[in-house]
């Protein structure tokens, strides 16, 4: 992508709330007494002039349009941080990942897991860069963000079985970091915060995670609340987009309702690890991720949960977008941070 394509973009966006208002339809954009941002607004009414028909769309297309937002909107990591590249072994698989150390360690903060955004389909360890470092150097610990295998060429449950090879890697070696000996924690957005999930459920009894960090989490791959339609157009997740993934991810035949897919259809949530729930105003996933905060606290899970009425899905991925991004990545990783070093 060039410099100047860069500069144009963010030139756009520097201008005023109410210019870029009135550039995308001339009212703010507002739904369930919501208002979204207006950069983000004037992203949502750009996507849609630009808009690919969905019958035209490829994997290939939408991964290549993915990496150009993340280059775009990404960021870059903080200063303090380096970055050391590592493989974990799977079952039939090197799982490649990216292990983010701070300069300045705090040996009594855990190790986080972190699996990025995409529907099991797109996405990569670029769209969540800048976070983990921020994470990594706020709390003083390790951050390993996990580059799992994607559908439609690796569909369910490999991506999956990638994400829990990582976690099982991280608690074993968590102390060669400087991290505290046998725990990890898991964190991550959207799909990521799905895998998270269900490790977390998973590992409740063996090897339990320290901190479950959940941003707007795919939880019910069933889900037909009220969110699902209010937002069915709001970009970047689409009701086209999320079936798009469905298709790409799940083999024929599977229960969308399955636990493993479903997390929120889980029966008894008790003995799970503390959550920290974060979800988006402007997201088809708000009305789960706000249900799934509400079960695990009346299953006794100490669960902290908020959400940022003013930001679409996917922000972690856009922090230059929009200061309200940035600000929000920022206070998230702060959270975790406490949490990691247990004082949250």
């Amino acid at each position: 992508m060039s410099w100047l394509r860069k500069a144009l973009v963010q030139l756009a966006l520097s201008r005023s709330s109410e210019t870029l208002i009135k550039a995308s339809g001339g009212e703010p954009r507002t739904v369930r007494g919501m208002t979204l941002d207006p950069r983000f607004q004037f992203l949502e009414a750009q996507a849609r002039a630009r808009a690919i028909p969905w019958d035209r769309m490829t994997v290939d297309m939408l991964r290549a349009q993915t990496e150009a937002g993340s280059e775009l909107f990404g960021g870059k990591a903080v200063g303090g941080v380096r970055i050391q590249r590592q493989y974990v072994t799977g079952r039939s698989h090197s799982v490649p990942t990216r292990i983010y150390l701070p300069t300045v360690r705090d040996n009594s903060a855990a190790m986080l897991v972190y699996f990025h955004f995409g529907g099991g389909v797109i996405g990569s360890l670029e769209t969540c860069h800048r976070f983990c470092s921020m994470i990594a150097k706020e709390a003083g610990a390790p951050v390993m963000s996990v580059d799992y295998r994607l559908a439609p060429e690796y569909k369910f449950p490999t991506g999956l079985e990638d994400c829990i090879a990582a976690y099982q890697w991280a608690v074993d070696n968590a102390a060669r970091f400087g991290a505290p000996v046998g725990k990890a924690a898991v964190g991550g957005d959207s799909m990521g915060g799905h895998f998270s999930a269900i490790i977390a459920q998973e590992f409740r009894r063996t090897k339990p995670p320290v901190l479950q960090l959940l941003i707007y989490p795919a939880v019910d791959f069933t889900s037909e609340t009220p969110s699902m339609h209010d937002f069915a157009d709001a970009w970047p997740l689409t009701a086209e987009t999320i079936e798009f993934f469905v298709r790409q991810y799940l083999p024929e035949g599977v229960d969308p309702g399955d636990p493993r897919i479903s997390p929120l259809r889980t029966e008894d949530l008790r003995g799970l690890a503390p959550a920290l729930i974060y979800t988006a105003g402007f997201d088809m996933l708000l009305d789960q991720g706000a249900q799934y905060a509400e079960r695990l606290k009346d299953a006794g899970v100490k669960t902290s949960y908020h959400c940022f009425e003013s930001l679409p899905h996917g922000f972690v991925a856009f922090p230059k977008a929009a200061p309200a991004a940035e600000a929000a990545i920022r206070r998230i990783a702060g959270d975790a941070a406490a949490a990691l070093k247990g004082h949250r």
